[in-house]
């Protein structure tokens, strides 16, 4: 986080801390000088050491509180209200810690989070809301309970976060800082490219896309999901990992190995979410692409299985995010037949699935399939809404005497209309596919690979060509 805060400042697209944003209540998670207002409880003794807090345990001790350390928060808790704490930690000796964040008057009987944690010799990512409990006196602290271990650790901690989540859900969209187009152009800032990519692209609310390519996912989508939160605004994250993904195209295939491992990655990616608000573009192709697994030997009906799973764990573990199941464009699959799949696939979970995303279609095609689409929804799980992806549908569709490869960096496309909130139609117009991202090796990227940052396919979308 400090390092993402420090972007933040650097960057020429960084805006003002809204009034309403989530206030941060530690005073010093960071501890880039010091471990102020950190105290040392117990057998315990602390020091900043290369911008972490090092906290030794001096004595085998029987009780998790009796080596501990502890801050105040910033401010009293709301009772009622949710919260995610968040930190960076690891331990010279692998043991289960406690966290808590409990009120200053009774500590011992009145936490409102209290849970155990997992630390290894390799530093990892936590992120755990909590719903702060009633009490008449609501002053609090945040600890760390390091005994008990039956030895005598050595804990780093870093960027420790404890913030409250909004009371009303964010109706801005999040500028991430650093994504492909914006960190490209913020460091060829001097060039032309730079300058227009920054202004055209760059500046504007894209999708983060999450997958296995993250060591630790954790710390990726929290990192993420709090910046934005930070500024009150939207976060906006694909979830990109089902086995057997891009069964059709294959250039972005992979994907998690098999059903049990994208049960546990969708999870520990809708747990960093937490609480707080969000939005989730599940799976693109997803549902489309199902079909083509019989090549490798593969069952569709798993691939839908795997789906209504994540739905229901991501309205379990993350349920302020508003999640769109993928139902491909408007020419793949037909309608009725589209609704049925997502059906399987649990869009009854959902708020609503999404379509065109990483393609090229009209908005008023993509609009005519859609609603085509929840029509048929509306006699089975009801009324759902749409979201339309437009981040590269300006010129609509490429059109030439091989359509097959059409979908795959086309020349002469152009950037759609900018992500937006609107009150009828496609409930969102929103800029899913990064625009400049390669949708592989082929057309006009060359050899670059898929999900790589291109600045001259970001400029042809700029000014609609080649």
């Amino acid at each position: 986080m400090a390092a993402l805060a420090a972007v933040l400042t650097t960057v020429t697209l960084t805006v003002p801390t809204p009034a309403s944003a989530a206030a941060q209540l530690i005073a010093n998670g960071t501890f880039t000088s010091s471990t102020s207002p950190w105290a040392a409880i117990g057998k315990t003794a602390v020091a900043a050491e290369s911008g972490r807090m090092r906290v030794t345990v001096t004595d085998v001790v029987a009780n998790p509180w009796d080596a501990m350390v502890a801050a105040p928060t910033t401010a009293a808790l709301t009772p009622g209200r949710s919260y995610t704490l968040s930190f960076d930690a690891y331990s010279t000796v692998a043991f289960t810690a406690r966290a808590t964040v409990q009120y200053t008057a009774t500590p011992s009987t009145n936490q409102s989070l209290a849970t155990d944690v997992r630390l290894t010799t390799g530093s990892k990512r936590y992120s755990i809301p909590f719903t702060a409990a009633a009490a008449s006196a609501t002053a609090a602290e945040v600890t760390f309970q390091l005994g008990g271990s039956g030895a005598k650790p050595v804990v780093r901690l870093d960027n420790v976060s404890l913030m409250q989540t909004q009371t009303t859900r964010p109706t801005s969209l999040y500028v991430n800082p650093l994504s492909h187009p914006a960190d490209w152009a913020s460091k060829n800032a001097q060039t032309p490219e730079g300058q227009a990519i920054m202004a055209s692209i760059g500046s504007k609310p894209i999708f983060e896309w999450f997958g296995g390519w993250f060591g630790d996912l954790t710390q990726a989508v929290d990192t993420y999901v709090g910046a934005a939160q930070a500024q009150d605004r939207l976060p906006l994250l694909v979830a990109y990992n089902i086995p057997n993904r891009d069964a059709c195209a294959g250039h972005s295939g992979g994907g998690a190995g098999d059903a049990a491992g994208y049960h546990t990655w969708i999870t520990e990616f809708a747990r960093a979410i937490g609480n707080r608000h969000a939005v989730v573009v599940l799976e693109p192709d997803g549902v489309a692409a199902a079909g083509c697994v019989t090549k490798i030997g593969k069952d569709p009906e798993d691939q839908y299985r795997m789906l209504l799973d994540a739905t229901q764990v991501l309205r379990a573990q993350a349920p302020n995010a508003w999640v769109y199941l993928d139902a491909g464009n408007a020419t793949w699959i037909p309608a009725p037949e589209m609704a049925a799949r997502l059906v399987k696939s649990g869009v009854a979970n959902t708020r609503g699935f999404s379509v065109n995303v990483s393609n090229y279609f009209t908005t008023g095609d993509s609009e005519t399939y859609a609603e085509a689409v929840k029509g048929q929804l509306a006699g089975t799980v009801g009324a759902k809404t749409y979201v339309i992806d437009t981040s590269r549908n300006g010129n609509g569709p490429y059109q030439d005497d091989t359509p097959d490869d059409n979908w795959c960096n086309p020349p002469q496309r152009k950037l759609g209309t900018t992500p937006r909130q609107q009150t009828s139609g496609a409930e969102y117009l929103f800029w899913v596919k990064v625009p400049g991202d390669s949708d592989g090796p082929c057309g006009i990227a060359g050899t670059t690979p898929a999900g790589t940052f291109s600045p001259e396919l970001a400029m042809a979308l700029i000014n609609g060509n080649p």
